[in-house]
Order: C-alpha cells, then sequence, then structure tokens
C-alpha cells in the first residue's frame, strides 16, 4: 500500500514516534511524505521515505495531486486543530480530496493507530481492487 505522511510543525515529533512505534508495519509498504516530516521520519526509524517539497512550498499540493490521481492508499496527517497556520487552507485541501476518492484518512493519533493495525490485518485490501 501507499501510505501519505503530514505532520503540522507542532506534530513532527508525534509522527515520529508513530513511525517509531509501527515500524515493522509501515517497512512493508510505500511511503510518502512532504519534506521536513519525511526527512524527520527518515532519521528517527530508517524507513525509506519518498519526500515531495516542504509542505509551506508546494508539498501538500503534490500529495493531492497523488489522491486525484488514485495514487495514495491511506493519509496520516497529524495535524493542530487548535492553530491555525499561514498554509492551513492548502493542505485542508487534502481532506475534503480524501473523501471524494474513498481514502482512509487519520487526523489524530488514535485513528492513525487504527488505521495502521486494521491495514496489517488486511482491512484496507479493497483498496487494491480500487486502485486497479
Amino acid at each position: 500500500m501507499i501510505i501519505g505522511l503530514i505532520a503540522d510543525d507542532t506534530r513532527k515529533t508525534l509522527m515520529q514516534n508513530l513511525c517509531i512505534a509501527y515500524k515493522g508495519i509501515l517497512g512493508k509498504h510505500e511511503l510518502y511524505s512532504t519534506g521536513v516530516t519525511g526527512r524527520m521520519i527518515e532519521e528517527a526509524t530508517n524507513l525509506r521515505v519518498h519526500k515531495f517539497l516542504a509542505g509551506s512550498l508546494g508539498g501538500e499540493q503534490q500529495l493531492a495531486m497523488m489522491i486525484e490521481q488514485n495514487q495514495i492508499d491511506m493519509v496520516i496527517f497529524l495535524r493542530n486543530a487548535d492553530k491555525t497556520l499561514s498554509y492551513d487552507v492548502q493542505f485542508n485541501y487534502v481532506i475534503p480530496l480524501c473523501d471524494e476518492y474513498s481514502i482512509p484518512l487519520a487526523t489524530n493519533i488514535a485513528t492513525a493507530e487504527m488505521l495502521l493495525k486494521g491495514m496489517n490485518n488486511g482491512d484496507l485490501e479493497w483498496r487494491n481492487l480500487y486502485r486497479q
């Protein structure tokens, strides 16, 4: 499966910790991320991550394009709902796209863990059929 990983600045350490905890599962899949988040994940886990530009420089748009082309199977977007960032509107474009294209989306750690465990149990295999 192809997984998109995005984290607001205040959630990057949380994303690192999630990826460390689920390294065994994530290592079986293809990972895409915005630039800084991807670099931090690689440094913490030694997982291979395809890195887009930094989020504020267009990385979120690159991920959105993959969603629109049905090339992403799941998105984990750890965001700070309490703080409005200058590029938040651009990132929020990813959320409705996931809805439109039936891409499983986690916006918090609890849902991210459930999606990762479900994926590991084969609960997201329907994406393979949907992608064809």
